[in-house]
């Protein structure tokens, strides 16, 4: 997640969520809000691998630092994404933010829920919240980081 080529803040409260939160807010963001079970991007992305399928989404810290989401823009299913590539966007009331492919593989499913309910991406990011799923393979599963080390270089 970062903001979107050419966006820029609307306001002097908005910040690219790759930039360390305020103390009041990173003390709401406990280690419980990382879930051992899954894997995460130092761009604020999450995987939960079941198979050879990647479920994606955005992490606790993300949405926080993004504010209210309003809107969510997600691949096609089928789409073909490349790890690292712009995949989609994300918009809060703050800014708008890139979403990036955590890993390889085609796209096999995506949350609809999202398009009339983006707020479920803060109020259950890493359930109800889910943006959508890629086939993978599980061995790459791995190069991503786990919970520990994704909140130590949150900072």
């Amino acid at each position: 997640m970062a903001p979107a080529t050419g966006q820029e803040p609307t306001d002097s409260t908005a910040r690219s969520i790759t930039r360390p939160l305020d103390l009041t807010t990173r003390r709401r963001i406990r280690m419980s809000d990382y879930p051992d079970d899954l894997r995460y991007t130092a761009e604020h992305e999450w995987v939960r691998l079941t198979g050879t399928v990647a479920r994606v989404g955005i992490t606790g810290y993300a949405q926080e630092a993004l504010g209210d989401i309003v809107f969510v823009s997600l691949p096609e299913i089928g789409a073909a994404l490349t790890a690292g590539a712009v995949c989609g966007e994300v918009e809060s009331t703050k800014s708008v933010s890139d979403l990036y492919a955590p890993l390889s593989g085609p796209v096999q499913a995506r949350n609809d829920a999202l398009d009339a309910n983006p707020e479920l991406v803060n109020s259950d990011p890493y359930g109800d919240g889910w943006m959508f799923e890629v086939e993978v393979d599980p061995a790459a599963v791995d190069t991503l980081l786990t919970a520990e080390q994704y909140e130590s270089q949150l900072g």
